[in-house]
């Protein structure tokens, strides 16, 4: 088993500053849409179509990291999208009276989550041999998962009380994590002191595309993101759909950095053969329906996250030739593409199902559709494989 290097303290700080950053950002987000219809009074409608806006900022935005971060660097690049961010919730304390003010700010706060996760990405695996990368990566999600955990329970007691006092908590947590930012090396030193033992960067390999592969498994995944609480709710209860959320979580941050050599030296058939089956194992259990059913699948959707969503960036890394940060950024902007298309299919799916009397339909309808997902590029790869060899005959015999 290969010696693993201990992770450097510009990588800690990383990890300790996305933990802080995504704890800061969801003690707020997820309450956007309460804040926005019933303090600001804005309509359903206008308040969906502005998250809508938002989350296509935060998504598709992410290709403009890559050549941001080419002309002024990793570290200036995640001193800008803090900077952005500390601005957007600073600028919520006095836009609690003002929609307008409000919809800026939140724009803002998109803008810099886009700027900044496809260069802290980069500044994490920069430099480093690719036999590390799957742990700083899967530690990186780890980090970010637990924010994303702690976030809404710990705002809970201010978000609607006294929204100013958290906006101003949140927006001060920003700055001293920008100040801390300020303190890193430069990437390009970094990448000099590691450079020296790191072995040279395996030619881009042929075969599946990772930008399509993370269309496909954020498409699914969202399924589960959108629709799981209007399912399990009324067949269960709040409080234990809250307690799922919180097992989902737990497992994510645990699991990851466990399984994270064992995917790494998957291929990338069996990645998806292994993700997307526990996918579609997760989506028949919640269609079971019950207690036991929803907490089964949702462990089930956790190892199908943890699978396909690691070795995706992983294997985008290895096949392009392209600058980490942009190669981040376009990854960011395949799951924006997912998912976008769960939202329109799942909401027409779900809306069907019920009219049919058979929720449970919706979970199955997924499921099927996980299964039929992997095979997608698979024959896609196969067609173009069967392509190249009749090229080359037609070559030889033109020549």
């Amino acid at each position: 088993m290969p010696a693993h290097r201990r992770f450097t303290g510009p990588q800690v700080f990383l990890l300790a500053g996305s933990f802080l950053i995504t704890l800061g950002s969801f003690a707020v987000l997820p309450y956007m849409s309460v804040l926005l219809h019933q303090r600001l009074g804005l309509g359903l409608g206008t308040v969906g179509f502005v998250l809508a806006v938002a989350s296509l900022i935060q998504f598709a935005g992410g290709v403009v990291a890559g050549p941001v971060a080419a002309r002024i660097g990793l570290r200036p690049s995640m001193l800008l999208a803090l900077a952005l961010r500390t601005a957007g919730f600073a600028a919520f304390v006095t836009g609690l009276t003002s929609p307008v003010l409000a919809i800026g700010a939140l724009l803002l706060v998109s803008a810099g989550a886009a700027l900044y996760l496809p260069a802290n990405k980069a500044y994490l695996v920069a430099g480093s041999p690719d036999a590390d990368r799957p742990r700083l990566l899967s530690a990186s999600s780890s980090a970010f998962n637990a924010g994303m955990a702690l976030g809404p329970p710990a705002a809970a007691p201010l978000v609607l009380g006294s929204p100013g006092v958290l906006f101003s908590c949140v927006a001060g947590l920003f700055a001293l994590v920008g100040v801390g930012h300020a303190f890193l090396p430069r990437e390009e030193v970094r990448a000099e002191t590691v450079a020296a033992g790191a072995p040279e960067r395996s030619p881009a390999r042929s075969g599946l595309s990772p930008f399509l592969v993370t269309v496909l498994s954020v498409y699914a995944f969202m399924f589960f993101q959108h629709y799981l609480a209007l399912y399990a709710v009324p067949r269960t209860s709040a409080g234990f759909y809250g307690v799922v959320l919180m097992g989902y979580a737990a497992l994510l941050v645990v699991a990851q950095p466990l399984l994270a050599e064992w995917i790494a030296a998957l291929s990338y058939p069996a990645a998806l053969r292994w993700g997307f089956g526990a996918m579609a194992a997760g989506m028949a259990a919640i269609a079971g329906g019950g207690y036991v059913g929803i907490a089964v699948g949702g462990a089930l959707l956790c190892l199908g996250e943890i699978v396909l969503f690691l070795k995706n960036d992983l294997e985008a890394l290895a096949r392009s030739s392209s600058p980490p940060a942009t190669v981040f950024g376009r990854q960011r902007l395949a799951a924006g593409i997912g998912a976008f298309a769960s939202g329109v299919v799942g909401g027409q799916l779900y809306a069907a199902a019920e009219s049919a009397g058979s929720a449970r339909a919706f979970w199955v309808a997924v499921c099927l559709q996980c299964l039929l997902l992997p095979v997608l590029p698979l024959v896609r790869r196969t067609t173009r494989g069967r392509s190249e060899p009749r090229a080359e005959a037609a070559s030889e015999l033109r020549g």
